[in-house]
């Protein structure tokens, strides 16, 4: 007869392991279901990219704002409603985003909030910030739609906090040029006043130099999302095998305890 606390171990050995290969299986598909995202994101951007160039204006369809397709957009810099997007780094070096919209119709107030480029940050709290070219006139400007402005975490947004608000109105007098981590199309728009196209144009490199705008040269070298679904599959594998060696343990200590009750019962 088996004693008390071998049955309990055993019962906890099964409950254990069980438990296990339930929450390996769940990770395994975790990581199916992300190389399927990064399977579709690829898809969307070959898609994108492989369509006509699309030619900005207030009239443009909704439906035609597909996300990577090439798109110019012309019409006139509004550099007093500026954002620059904190912690945007480049080849290791940090820095912002500068984001403007641009006047593509003034009759009807709308714009297009685009992406110009990145811009270093000062290192050093002595050191000024850098000009932000400010070019006049009308312009015309090549680039990739985007869907949204890409966002990053913000680890004090769970406790509340408000260090990256946009200000309620723009232009701010008290923040001439705002810093925020992240930008909302919406929110934007509100701010500024401004009937903004539901899409943001990320502008492509090929711009006039600094010097005939005045400012510091920005950089159009914009991050592409990973697009690596071998390696979740790979991880999907390990972690279906880690939950096919659960199970086989199961079965054995299972198949063990079945001849040990059998046993016994015969004797």
């Amino acid at each position: 007869m088996a004693r008390p606390h071998t049955t309990y171990r055993i019962i906890a050995a099964l409950v254990l392991l069980g438990a296990l290969a339930v929450v390996f299986v769940s990770l395994g598909n975790w990581q199916l279901d992300r190389a399927a995202q990064r399977v579709a994101i690829k898809t969307a951007i070959q898609t994108g990219r492989g369509a006509a160039p699309l030619r900005l204006s207030p009239a443009t369809p909704a439906r035609d704002l597909v996300p990577w397709r090439p798109a110019t957009a012309h019409g006139v810099w509004l550099h007093k409603l500026t954002v620059l997007l904190e912690n945007r780094n480049y080849q290791g070096q940090p820095g912002y985003w500068v984001a403007t919209p641009l006047l593509i119709d003034q009759a009807a107030n709308t714009a297009v909030l685009v992406l110009r480029g990145w811009l270093p940050r000062p290192m050093r709290p002595d050191e000024a910030m850098p000009g932000i070219p400010a070019p006049s006139g009308e312009q015309t400007v090549d680039g990739e739609l985007l869907e949204r402005v890409p966002r990053l975490f913000e680890l004090w947004s769970w406790s509340g906090g408000s260090a990256t608000q946009l200000p309620g109105k723009l232009p701010d007098a008290a923040r001439p040029v705002p810093q925020v981590q992240n930008l909302d199309l919406a929110a934007y728009g509100k701010a500024t006043g401004l009937t903004l196209l539901p899409a943001v144009l990320a502008q492509a490199p090929g711009v006039a130099a600094a010097s005939a705008a005045g400012g510091t040269p920005l950089r159009q070298e914009w991050p592409e999302p990973s697009l690596d679904a071998d390696k979740n599959r790979g991880y999907a594998l390990q972690w279906f095998g880690f939950a096919a060696i659960a199970a086989v343990a199961w079965l054995v200590i299972a198949w063990r305890a079945l001849r040990r009750k059998i046993k016994s019962s015969t004797l």
